[in-house]
């Protein structure tokens, strides 16, 4: 398992012209997923979905969620989690980040409204902050930076399992108060029977089918997929409900800035948090890594539940936004540190040779 998501971290997905333009992109600094949520944002706003078409969509989108967290139920080897859990303080400090840490700072920014971000902007701001971590990207840039692979795989699994209800639970202490977010048994049942539901699937299909479902590309078609098609729906809803009227560009780069500035706070607290604690280094990079971010996987279908109803498309906005800030940041990270283990090795060898 461990060398599987080594491989997903390093291996090119495949050949031919789409390697060229993945190429050419990597060359100018542009990202092929951010370009994607861009476009699907454009389509969402220009061509939205009415109808008969919306409902089409809402059942594709649904499809392609549940899909995805059966591909993560083949990909996670039970005993291998089993063994990982016994990492107790590792996975405890990940979850305290992921559930204490951001919520605390998503209601000390409610000091930014109404001078800085609207109300239902800092809805965003707190939603993403009550969220699970992500699962590939946690994994892949731990590997990257020659961290502890098997202990984020076990700490983005379980953030992410847990986040199924741990999430609405904090949206109904931390939100319901300000009538954006309503949870009910029905909502909650929703969410297990399209996330949690899947993965088990997955979980007792994967001796059968692991080769097959686990397949990387597989995997990333559909994780960003359903993305692309969850954006697309929350900003065809936007344009259909005409919530985007009073969006102005002062708003967008008051996201922005809030969302880096929340990933530079919790980068810095989970970093000093690890040391503290005098965690190894291969550990430090999990709690960093797995503990400073946010799925956008799991947010999004769960916002159209959580906040129907409501402006979705404003609410998910700060998600959207913090997860590109993340991946640039964390990817820059990942790489660096990598770089630094590799220098390292290297001399260890040459000073053994020279023993």
């Amino acid at each position: 398992m461990i060398r599987d998501i080594q491989r997903i971290a390093f291996r090119n997905e495949s050949s031919g012209s789409y390697r060229g333009a993945v190429t050419l992109l990597a060359k100018l600094r542009i990202d092929g997923f951010l370009l994607g949520l861009f476009a699907a944002m454009a389509i969402g706003l220009l061509l939205p979905a009415g109808g008969a078409a919306a409902d089409v969509l809402d059942w594709a989108t649904k499809i392609a969620i549940a899909v995805l967290f059966l591909l993560y139920g083949t990909r996670l080897e039970p005993r291998e989690a089993l063994h990982g859990l016994r990492h107790w303080r590792l996975h405890t400090t990940v979850l305290a980040c992921t559930y204490v840490l951001f919520p605390v700072l998503g209601l000390a920014l409610k000091l930014l409204v109404p001078s800085v971000l609207t109300d239902d902007l800092y809805t965003g701001v707190l939603y993403l902050c009550l969220l699970p971590s992500t699962v590939q990207s946690s994994i892949a840039f731990t590997s990257i930076a020659r961290g502890n692979v098997a202990a984020a795989v076990v700490s983005a699994s379980a953030s992410n399992m847990l986040g199924i209800f741990v999430t609405p639970v904090l949206v109904t202490l931390l939100m319901q108060t300000t009538g954006a977010a309503t949870v009910s048994p029905r909502q909650i049942l929703e969410i297990v029977v399209q996330l949690l539901l899947p993965f088990i699937v997955g979980q007792l299909l994967r001796p059968k089918l692991h080769r097959v479902l686990a397949h990387t590309t597989l995997t990333k078609v559909v994780d960003r997929g359903s993305v692309y098609l969850v954006v697309y729906a929350a900003f065809s809803a936007g344009m259909t409900e005409h919530i985007w009227a009073g969006m102005t560009a002062v708003h967008l780069l008051a996201v922005v800035g809030v969302c880096a500035l929340l990933l530079a706070v919790v980068l810095g607290v989970t970093a000093g948090l690890a040391r503290l604690l005098r965690f190894n280094r291969a550990d430090r990079i999990v709690v960093i890594f797995c503990g400073s971010k946010k799925s956008l996987a799991t947010g999004l279908p769960m916002a159209t539940v959580l906040f129907a109803g409501h402006p979705v498309g404003l609410i998910v906005l700060p998600l959207m936004i913090f997860h590109q800030i993340q991946l640039i940041t964390c990817a820059t990270l990942a790489g660096r540190w990598g770089r630094a283990a590799e220098a390292a090795d290297a001399r260890q060898a040459v000073a053994q040779g020279c023993a």
